[in-house]
């Protein structure tokens, strides 16, 4: 998908919320090596360095360039721009690539002024090569707003939890307003979905795994999307959905399904 800046940005990326040492560093080197190109982290995540060191392995070993990969990470919290600027720094020194692909704000957390000043960071440290594209995590309407009417960089994307049972209708149709890409998180809704009656029925109409039909519906939605798992098969299984098309109606079914389920955190209303 080509983001608003010009950048191109794989559409189905391998996320690594949860994962420390060797339990991040051998998922990535799989999801590398069955053919994901996008790799997610951040700095809250404390997997900066396995990550990095699994995409430099994977390139020194496959012969492909840096420019393959797509790396991205998170700021941890709205402090200040130095505080900004300096953590940025260290997560570069830490994933050791030579660049950021794309850098987000991980929340909108800490109130305007906070928000400002580390965007103003984020988007001087994109002029100064060290981050290609800059984008936001799990803001809300009224923070894109605050962003719109700001006179500033609007976000490539906005990285927040949607599947079809959190569809964030609001979010989603203000980004799309203004060309602002949408990343789902949790496309998988966490396992938590996955006997539902209806995306089972879907499962056994094409013959895929519950976590395939939800990963299509996404791509479907034009989201870019990052499923993650640790087991080797699930991994190489959860791409293969380029193979398959939910019609018209079954997407719309789906979105029906909505029921608005945070599975984690949702700082979208936060002031």
């Amino acid at each position: 998908m080509k983001l608003r800046d010009g950048n191109m940005i794989p559409i189905i990326g391998f996320g690594t919320y949860e994962m420390e040492g060797k339990a991040a560093y051998n998922p990535v080197k799989w999801a590398l090596e069955a053919g994901y190109r996008h790799i997610d982290s951040a700095e809250w995540y404390y997997n900066e360095r396995e990550c990095g060191n699994a995409i430099r392995d994977f390139l020194k070993q496959s012969g492909l360039p840096r420019s393959s990969i797509f790396y991205t990470t998170k700021l941890q919290n709205n402090s200040s721009y130095n505080a900004t600027k300096a953590a940025i720094d260290k997560s570069l020194k830490a994933c050791g690539l030579e660049y950021i692909d794309l850098y987000l704000l991980h929340s909108p957390i800490g109130g305007p002024e906070k928000r400002r000043e580390c965007w103003r960071a984020v988007c001087d440290a994109k002029k100064e090569g060290k981050v290609k594209s800059v984008g936001v995590s799990n803001f809300g309407v009224k923070h894109l707003q605050e962003m719109i009417g700001g006179g500033v960089e609007l976000p490539v994307l906005n990285q927040v939890e949607l599947n079809p049972f959190n569809t964030r209708t609001d979010i989603v149709e203000l980004c799309k307003l203004h060309d602002i890409a949408l990343e789902a998180w949790a496309p998988l809704v966490r396992g938590e979905r996955f006997k539902n009656s209806s995306i089972v029925r879907l499962a056994r109409k094409y013959e895929k795994e519950p976590a395939q039909i939800l990963i299509r519906y996404s791509i479907q939605k034009d989201f870019i999307t990052i499923p993650k798992s640790q087991s080797r098969p699930r991994i190489q299984s959860n791409c293969q959905i380029f193979d398959f098309d939910l019609t018209e109606e079954e997407m719309d079914h789906l979105d029906s399904l909505n029921e608005d389920l945070v599975t984690d955190w949702d700082p979208t209303n936060c002031d």
